[in-house]
C-alpha cells in the first residue's frame, strides 16, 4: 500500500485535496493518506493530525496567537512521517509552515511535491531558493507561473486550475437558477447582494462588519435588495450568526456548496482569495476587498513587489476587470460607491460580465485533479 502525507490547511486547498482523495477512491488506488485536512477529507478515510478549520490563520498577529497549536501539529506530522514513512509528501499553499516542513521531510529522504505553490512571483521571492532546495517538483495552477519557476530551474508542471472542475455547465442554466432562488425565498425582481467575508477567523473579524454596513446602505438606497451572507466551508455557521448583531435588512445566511451560493447572487462583495476566482468563473460582478491588522498590512506593503493587483481575477487577466480595494480603501463609503455603481449602471455591470467571460481561457482546461494524480503516480509504491 502507498502512503501519502498531505497538508491542506486552507479552505480552498482542502477542497482540492478532497477532490484528489475522491479520485483515488474512484480509481480504487491502494493508498493511505494522512496529514492536515478537513472533516470532508476525514470522511473519505483521511487520518487527520491537524484540522484545516483550526489552522487557517492569516497575518503575523494571528500566527503568534496560534503558534503553540501550529507547533504541536508540526511535530505531530514529523512523528507520523517518521513512523509511516510516506512515499511522497504533497504540500498545498500555507508556505511558511510547509517550507519548514519540507526541509525536515527532505532530511528524512521523503520526496516533496508542492501543489498550489506559494505566490513567490508576487512577494517574498527569496522563498524560491527554499522551494528549489527542498521540493522535488512544483505543480502550478496558472500558465504564467511556469516561466517564473523555469527561470530558477525548479522542476515544475502546469496542471491547470482545479476550480474549473467545480463549475459545471448546468449551474449556469438560468431556469434552474431561478427555481433555486425561489426555494430560498428570493423573488424574481429581488437584487441579491452576496457577502463573502473570508474563510479565516481573522479575515471575518476584519471584513464582516464593513460588509454588513455596505449591505445596510445598499438596502437603504435600493429596497429590493436582499443580502446573502455566504459561510465558507471551514467556518462554523453558528459562530458567524453570533457576529451579525442588529443588521435590520433582509438577510439569508447560507452554508452550502460555494458555487451554488454564488449563483444565487447578482453582485458580490468579496474578501480577496481563491473564492474570488470562482466568482469570476461564474461571471458575477464583484468588488474585491482586503483589510489586515495595521502591523500585518505594513509588513505586506514592504514585501510585495512588482505586482499591480492582488485580486486573482485581475492578476490572471493582467488588468483591473473588477474593482479591488485594500486597507484604507475598504472604508464603507468607498465600497458602497463601488457596489452601488453595479446596481445603478446596467451597462457597466454588463461590461464587467463580458470581461469575466474571458477568464476561463486563461486557466487551462478541466481535469486538473486527474493531472495531479498522474504527476504523483511515479512516486507511489508499485509505480517506481
Amino acid at each position: 500500500m502507498s502512503r501519502v502525507l498531505l497538508v491542506a490547511a486552507e479552505a480552498s486547498s482542502a477542497l482540492y485535496a478532497q477532490r484528489l482523495l475522491e479520485l483515488w477512491k474512484r480509481q480504487k488506488t491502494s493508498i493511505e493518506v494522512f496529514g492536515v485536512g478537513s472533516e470532508q477529507m476525514e470522511a473519505l478515510g483521511f487520518e487527520r493530525f491537524g484540522k484545516s478549520e483550526e489552522m487557517a490563520v492569516v497575518g503575523a498577529a494571528e500566527v503568534i496567537e496560534h503558534y503553540s497549536h501550529l507547533k504541536a501539529v508540526f511535530h505531530r506530522l514529523l512523528k507520523a512521517a517518521e513512523e509511516k514513512k510516506p512515499d511522497v509528501a504533497v504540500l498545498m499553499d500555507y508556505p511558511d509552515f510547509n517550507l519548514m516542513l519540507a526541509k525536515k521531510l527532505k532530511k528524512m529522504g521523503i520526496p516533496v511535491v508542492y501543489y498550489i505553490s506559494p505566490q513567490v512571483w508576487a512577494w517574498r521571492k527569496g522563498r524560491i531558493h527554499k522551494i528549489k532546495k527542498y521540493c522535488d517538483k512544483v505543480l502550478v495552477l496558472f500558465p504564467f507561473e511556469m516561466k517564473f519557476y523555469q527561470e530558477y530551474q525548479v522542476p515544475c508542471e502546469f496542471v491547470g486550475h482545479p476550480l474549473l472542475d467545480e463549475v459545471e455547465d448546468s449551474i449556469r442554466d438560468d431556469k434552474s437558477r431561478q427555481m433555486y432562488r425561489g426555494r430560498c425565498g428570493i423573488q424574481e425582481d429581488d437584487i441579491v447582494v452576496g457577502l463573502m467575508p473570508g474563510s479565516r477567523r481573522g479575515e471575518i473579524q476584519q471584513h464582516l462588519q464593513i460588509q454588513l454596513e455596505v449591505a445596510r446602505r445598499l438596502y437603504a438606497s435600493h429596497p429590493r435588495v436582499k443580502v446573502l451572507l455566504m459561510c465558507a466551508p471551514t467556518v462554523d455557521k453558528e459562530s458567524l450568526q453570533e457576529q451579525l448583531g442588529d443588521y435590520r435588512f433582509p438577510l439569508i445566511l447560507q452554508k452550502e456548496d460555494p458555487a451554488n451560493m454564488i449563483q444565487l447572487a447578482d453582485v458580490i462583495l468579496a474578501a480577496s482569495g481563491t473564492a474570488t476566482l470562482l466568482v469570476g468563473l461564474l461571471e458575477k460582478p464583484m468588488v474585491i476587498m482586503y483589510k489586515m491588522k495595521w502591523l500585518t498590512g505594513l509588513v505586506a506593503k514592504v514585501v510585495v513587489r512588482g505586482v499591480k493587483y492582488f485580486g486573482l481575477v485581475n492578476l490572471v487577466m493582467g488588468r483591473e476587470i473588477v474593482p479591488e480595494r485594500w486597507q484604507s480603501g475598504t472604508h464603507p463609503d468607498v465600497l458602497y460607491g463601488l457596489m452601488k455603481k453595479y446596481l445603478d449602471e446596467p451597462e457597466y455591470r454588463e461590461k464587467v460580465i463580458e470581461d469575466l467571460r474571458q477568464l476561463r481561457q486563461h486557466l487551462g482546461n478541466k481535469g486538473a485533479t486527474v493531472r495531479v494524480a498522474q504527476a504523483l503516480a511515479p512516486y507511489l509504491q508499485g509505480n517506481r
